[in-house]
């Protein structure tokens, strides 16, 4: 079988990212070029390195674990209650997650190739996909009661029944990269595709349309709608967000900050579009185009997935600085550690417990967040 990592995307990626940066500790090295697809975080992370600001960001490795009494002062500070359970495959690499209409949790296991479902009690079923490395990414539950989900390798759209029936749809666009996905106002599915720089959408027949962006390299991220009935999304190599009509029509915005890199985006209790900025902040902006950013504690903590939690304000992901976070609708950020340090927090959503579930990429766990 051949070696494959679970920071690259293809067979032997791994030793050539460990040939151009030496040891695993950091991430001094430019990515490779030669036919390498560094998975998203990864090669946004480097980005990031390559500003002054971000010089010490870690980027591809898990750090060290924290010294036992560090954990022990920061299980004492941690407040909402986190718990975390891990996931029977191993390793799964878990990246999206959603709630389901059975009152379960769906999340993808990007390494292991399978789509998983979890009772908020903690039991776990697992479904294989059908065509070996797909590396599904994210996942939403359909208006048609099933779960869709983009499989980035595989250049599918994935539909599963609560029942673990699968279907698969090939995308028109060869080598697309397909990552965030949505609900519509429309009832179809819309989704982002990276290396295709454009926004797809299916209906729940597998009828697919793609439309190209205007900006070249834009990096279309994670795609939300929006309260204006338009379909949201983040440019993080664009620096900005966009908005697209049901027929296509785009309107981009670029934020303040000269590094910006908005990666998450989810409708807030406000009105507004909220957004995870990679360079260390959180922001929103308005439906008309208006900008406001908060800074994180650390610049280098990687903010990543953002949702709306139960208790309307904004929580997000620190996938570098291994905490969960929550932001009011004022601009108040409280940042949480994790029972397991570095964990490599990635993407949120509210269970059928009114709590909140997350992906830990780096250890194979979901953590559980009651707010």
């Amino acid at each position: 079988m051949p070696f494959r990592s679970r920071f690259v995307a293809s067979p032997l990626a791994a030793l050539a990212l460990l040939a151009g940066s030496g040891l695993p500790a950091s991430a001094s090295a430019d990515p490779p070029d030669q036919g390498v697809h560094l998975r998203p975080w990864v090669k946004l992370c480097l980005t990031l390195k390559r500003m002054p600001g971000h010089r010490h960001i870690r980027c591809k490795y898990p750090p060290a674990n924290r010294d036992p009494r560090a954990e022990r002062r920061a299980h004492a500070l941690r407040t909402p209650s986190i718990s975390e359970i891990s996931i029977p495959t191993y390793p799964a690499t878990p990246v999206g997650i959603t709630g389901g209409p059975d009152d379960n949790l769906w999340f993808t296991e990007n390494y292991a190739n399978k789509i998983g479902k979890v009772t908020t009690g903690g039991l776990f079923t697992e479904y294989s996909l059908p065509n070996a490395v797909s590396e599904p990414a994210h996942i939403t539950t359909g208006p048609d009661g099933a779960l869709w989900f983009t499989e980035a390798i595989g250049n599918r759209i994935g539909r599963i029944t609560t029942s673990g029936s699968i279907t698969e749809y090939e995308l028109p666009t060869e080598n697309a990269y397909p990552w965030g996905i949505t609900v519509g106002p429309d009832d179809a599915l819309w989704f982002t595709e990276i290396d295709a720089n454009k926004i797809g959408r299916i209906t729940t027949s597998g009828s697919i349309t793609e439309y190209s962006l205007p900006t070249s390299g834009a990096y279309p991220c994670l795609i939300t709608t929006g309260p204006d009935g338009k379909l949201w999304f983040t440019q993080a190599l664009a620096q900005g967000v966009a908005k697209m009509t049901t027929s296509g029509t785009v309107t981009e915005y670029t934020a303040p900050s000269n590094d910006a890199m908005p990666i998450g985006i989810v409708t807030g209790p406000d009105g507004n579009l909220w957004y995870t900025d990679g360079a260390g902040r959180v922001g929103n902006v308005t439906t008309s185009g208006s900008f406001t950013e908060y800074s994180v504690t650390d610049p280098n903590s990687f903010p990543w997935g953002i949702t709306l939690g139960p208790d309307d304000n904004l929580w997000f992901a620190e996938q570098v600085g291994g905490s969960i976070a929550s932001v009011t609708t004022t601009g108040t950020i409280s940042e949480y550690s994790t029972p397991t340090s570095n964990p490599g927090p990635f993407q949120l959503a509210v269970g059928s417990d009114d709590n909140l579930w997350a992906t830990l990429d780096y250890v194979d766990k979901l953590a559980v967040i009651t707010p």
